[in-house]
């Protein structure tokens, strides 16, 4: 396999981040009941006209501008024809030449080294409907056409052959969905069909220039799954190589289950699917003022973000990679910090919190971090009591579970369960004293050297101080007292 190397391509559809279709007013809400969102215009019928959605040209050109393209000005929309048995009216409306955006750049980062990978395109275009197939009785089986995807806007980014192994396309996908997520232009759900691969794979003797016979990998609906389609495929074009056989330009399907790709079609070309200038769509011109406007509402990337995150907060790059993997962790993470009395003392504590206790909860309870029961100000108000000594870290623990049940105020919390952390040294020296009388054993060996045998003492005095008392007094006093 060493004498051979992966060249890898990726068409990528994402759908567009808008209330309504691309080109009629129904919703693209998902999991409606079939056929629910429709109308003249996405069902295809006769003499309907369609009408572009302003917000996926929008989404698009935000998308262009985080990736480094070039905005072409000029939009225009072509008919794509071939058989589609989920699309009545057989042809989807899409661009063809120009897209709307040409020419673009994706850092990834693999091993500590940096590699651009160069994007050849975005463009607009609509979705098809959906078969569901049924078997029905007396073996009759049969297919329903549930149109409510039909007409659904996606942005498709197609990448040049670049990419030379299944770990670099993992990254690109994982980095991509990242920023159009930041974005905002598409959630990319890949579970709800909001993103969706195509694959290319071709394998070349190393030092050869020339790409070798490409295979289509066609729907790939998991970032895992790309991965290993493309493992298994590159494995499977080497060996038929290998054996003096010859590849054919086909289309292929992925099956997660058996961990294989098996032959679909033969592939078509752009030649078949006979492109032609869409009658109903009037090409226009946008003012480079339109183009400014969006540039400006293009957020922070990933990438800067952690950049700044570790600078700025000290935060490690783990912390900052995890705190940046969406904008609103990233936006939770910053308003809490800001909530905060000391930012340079709680940044640390305040992504521990969100990224182990508040991550932990929201997980299993499969809640995103924009739908916490904790704000940001109560957690900011949290790690300012423990930094103030108020509460130790475990009582914490028993604070913020009722914070997230009952989205309380801390304090508020504190002082109902009566958590206040006994700071009071004369208190905590009687407590010590008492601890110290009654664990002559633990005594005697750390005077003979076992330090540790202090934590036996230490947690005499915290039951008996029922948790309150501050640790790093109780440690204080302790050895002091045990060092005499």
């Amino acid at each position: 396999m060493s004498n051979y190397e992966t060249v890898v391509g990726l068409e990528v559809h994402m759908q567009i981040n808008t209330k309504s279709k691309v080109f009629c007013e129904c919703s693209t809400e998902f999991g409606a009941e079939p056929n629910s969102n429709t109308c003249v215009i996405c069902t295809s019928q006769p003499g309907a006209i369609p009408i572009l959605n302003k917000k996926a040209v929008e989404a698009i050109i935000k998308t262009g501008l985080a990736l480094n393209f070039t905005v072409n000005k000029q939009c225009t929309f072509a008919r794509k024809q071939y058989f589609y048995p989920d699309v009545p009216k057989n042809y989807q409306i899409t661009q063809s030449e120009p897209p709307l955006c040409s020419n673009g750049k994706l850092a990834i980062m693999l091993d500590g080294k940096e590699k651009v990978v160069n994007i050849t395109r975005i463009h607009l275009e609509e979705d098809a409907g959906k078969l569901v197939h049924e078997i029905g009785s007396r073996k009759l089986d049969y297919s329903l056409l549930d149109l409510n995807r039909a007409s659904i806007g996606l942005m498709e980014l197609v990448t040049e052959p670049e990419l030379s192994s299944p770990q670099e396309a993992l990254e690109f996908l994982t980095e991509l969905r990242t920023i159009v997520r930041y974005i905002g232009a598409s959630e990319c759900s890949m579970e709800e069909g909001k993103m969706r691969c195509d694959v290319n794979v071709s394998v070349r003797p190393v030092g050869q220039k020339e790409l070798g016979t490409r295979v289509e990998i066609k729907n790939m609906n998991s970032i895992s799954g790309v991965k290993d389609a493309i493992a298994y495929e590159t494995e499977r074009q080497i060996e038929v190589l290998s054996r003096g056989g010859k590849l054919v330009q086909e289309t292929r399907l992925w099956e997660a289950e058996e961990g294989i790709t098996k032959s679909m079609r033969s592939k078509e070309g752009a030649l078949d699917y006979r492109y032609f200038p869409e009658p109903d769509l009037v090409p226009f011109n946008l003012p480079d003022s339109f183009i400014e406007e969006l540039r400006a509402q293009v957020p922070e990337l990933p990438r800067a973000r952690r950049a700044r995150f570790i600078k700025e907060y000290s935060l490690s790059e783990y912390d900052a990679e995890f705190l940046t993997s969406s904008k609103q962790i990233a936006d939770y993470y910053e308003e809490t910090l800001n909530a905060s009395e000391n930012k340079e003392l709680s940044s640390k504590p305040i992504a521990n919190w969100i990224s182990t206790e508040l991550n932990g909860k929201l997980n299993a309870s499969g809640k995103e971090i924009n739908e916490s029961p904790v704000s940001s100000k109560n957690l900011a108000k949290l790690v300012t009591l423990i930094l103030n000594g108020a509460i130790s870290g475990k009582m914490a623990k028993t604070v913020f579970e009722e914070m997230y049940e009952k989205s309380a105020d801390p304090e508020t919390v504190i002082k109902e369960k009566g958590l206040v952390q006994i700071s009071d040294e004369t208190a905590i020296i009687k407590i010590c004293e008492e601890a110290i009388a009654e664990s002559p054993k633990a005594v005697a060996e750390f005077k003979a050297g076992k330090e540790r045998a202090i934590g036996a003492i230490v947690g005499l005095v915290m039951k008996k101080s029922k948790g309150q008392a501050n640790p790093q007094i109780v440690n204080k006093i302790l050895i002091e007292k045990l060092k005499v």
